[in-house]
């Protein structure tokens, strides 16, 4: 393959997924949890006044935030002071830092085995639902992912060019300033893969060390200046309640059973999870390999660690997908023709584009996204072509179901319902839009709702508690402001309140009239 070539493809791969990312990102409002959250801390960095530290020291609602380390927030208050405070510029640096992973999954397969398993693993992350979709948003996952895919880039290069060790050093540091103490999870893969390889050389390589040593300093000074600043409360909450306190028991009510996980990649897998299990029969039987050592390492390390925790939560299985990616990648690139397994394959995929076919005709009934629509027509006649090639046992429906799911993931997108979330409860923009005519920023409310949205905090840009009918009244009692709910606002007694508005079922009510 000529040099050129190679550049090519990067160029294309990384073209496509900055169009997949990017294609609307600000058409759906934040959505909770993280979302929220991470906007309002970095809309705080941005509102903070020079010399105030506050990149150094992050807030919540003026509160010490010691969740998560602020590098994502730093550049999403970068963003926030180019484009304004919005929902495209809060999800932007995740959304361009997720996209790099693509090419980057592309350079690790280059050096595990050669261009066209490498090629069809970069396409099925490209076309993975919940890498794109998870990517998009303003969390820390897909970020976490380009940097570990940059760690093993730089750990196989050092192979043949010592000085790529530096950059293993340099994207641990990155990993921890972004997401915290995860970073020993993905070390510790890391250094099974290193000693089940025998790349033992490595840990002599002066670059690996001076690499370390220059890239986690900004981690450990940043974790050093908390511990000083706040003391023991920084190590409770940031090691304690936040980070390992989720290994032996459910935060925050997130509890579910061990094989939680694989329900989610059963949810959201298909059609590349129907490639899954060959890949990793592939994978065992290279097992002494590369490349299959670091995908059973890597899936079965990770999966078996999140799956043994007591707190779940949907995004954490996303660094698991690079895995899984490079196996269906090596799968796809060996296809075989047998007779049984070409009929079942192109069973499963009639049976999906049966499906599409169905979805056509819901959203047709009781959705008013054409967009969605013609999403659902294209998924039928793409995995009926792909159906058709494989009972043929035509390699060509590898590039068919490639173009077809990346169509549909791009028509997703762009309708308003590639965050499916935002249905679970109240639209939050025009209660926001509520508050903020009648409320100063910054004011404590109380609802009525069942629990705390940090995208309603963060758009109406004050602090929006739940409580219980009781301590409601006893707060109107105290001259605060209510937000109730149609049935709560029957059952409370609110002699002289006055009504501000309504929106979305919801009243506010002023604590005495004016």
């Amino acid at each position: 393959m000529r040099p050129f070539r190679e550049k090519e493809w990067l160029l294309s791969l990384l073209v496509g997924a900055l169009f997949l990312w990017l294609i609307f990102l600000g058409n759906s409002p934040l959505r909770d949890w993280d979302e929220g959250t991470v906007a309002q801390v970095a809309r705080e960095i941005w509102r903070a006044p020079v010399g105030s530290m506050r990149w150094l020291y992050p807030t919540l609602g003026g509160e010490p935030y010691h969740n998560k380390p602020p590098l994502i927030h730093l550049l999403i208050a970068w963003a926030y002071s180019i484009g304004g405070v919005n929902e495209w510029t809060t999800r932007l640096p995740s959304a361009v830092l997720t996209a790099l992973g693509v090419p980057l999954l592309y350079l690790v397969g280059r050096l595990l085995f050669n261009q066209i398993p490498a090629l069809f693993a970069a396409l099925v992350y490209l076309t993975m639902l919940p890498v794109v979709r998870h990517g998009r948003l303003a969390m820390l996952d897909g970020t976490i992912i380009t940097f570990f895919l940059m760690l093993l880039f730089c750990f196989l290069k050092a192979r043949y060019n010592r000085r790529y060790a530096l950059g293993v050093g340099f994207c641990f540091g990155l990993i921890t300033l972004t997401k915290g103490m995860i970073v020993l999870l993905l070390g510790g893969i890391v250094c099974l893969f290193m000693l089940a390889n025998r790349q033992l050389a490595l840990l002599i390589n002066p670059y690996l060390w001076v690499g370390m040593f220059l890239g986690n300093a900004p981690a450990i000074a940043w974790y050093t200046a908390q511990w000083q600043h706040y003391g023991s409360s920084f190590l409770q909450v940031n090691f304690q309640a936040q980070t390992f306190a989720r290994l032996v028991q459910p935060v925050e009510g997130h509890s579910a059973p061990p094989w939680y996980y694989l329900i989610e990649l059963l949810k959201y897998g298909f059609p590349w999870l129907l490639f899954l299990p060959q890949g990793f029969y592939l994978a065992w039987k290279k097992r002494y390999t590369t490349w299959g050592s670091l995908i059973l390492i890597g899936t079965i390390v990770y999966l078996g660690t999140i799956s043994l925790m007591r707190t779940k939560l949907p995004w954490y299985v996303m660094p698991v997908y690079p895995f899984l990616a490079l196996a269906i990648g090596a799968e796809l690139s060996e296809w075989q023709q047998h007779r049984f397994k070409t009929q079942i394959l192109a069973i499963l995929f009639a049976v999906i584009a049966i499906a599409g076919l169905g979805g056509c005709v819901y959203f047709t009934i009781t959705n008013s996204q054409p967009i969605l629509i013609v999403m659902s027509i294209v998924l039928t006649i793409s995995m009926s072509i792909v159906a058709w090639l494989i009972k043929q046992r035509d390699r060509q429906f590898i590039q068919v179901l490639f173009c077809g799911m990346y169509l549909v993931l791009a028509l997703l997108m762009s309708s308003q319902s590639w965050i499916w979330e935002l249905n679970e409860a109240f639209a939050v923009k025009p209660v926001a839009t509520l508050i903020r005519k009648h409320v100063s920023p910054g004011t404590t409310i109380y609802t009525s709702f069942a629990y705390g949205r940090p995208s309603l905090n963060f758009y109406c840009d004050c602090k929006v508690i739940p409580q219980s009918l009781p301590i409601l009244q006893e707060m109107w009692s105290n001259k605060s402001y209510l937000l109730l709910d149609n049935a709560s606002l029957q059952k409370v007694n609110l002699l002289g309140s006055k009504v501000l508005g309504t929106a979305e079922d919801f009243t506010l009510i002023s604590p005495s009239i004016n």
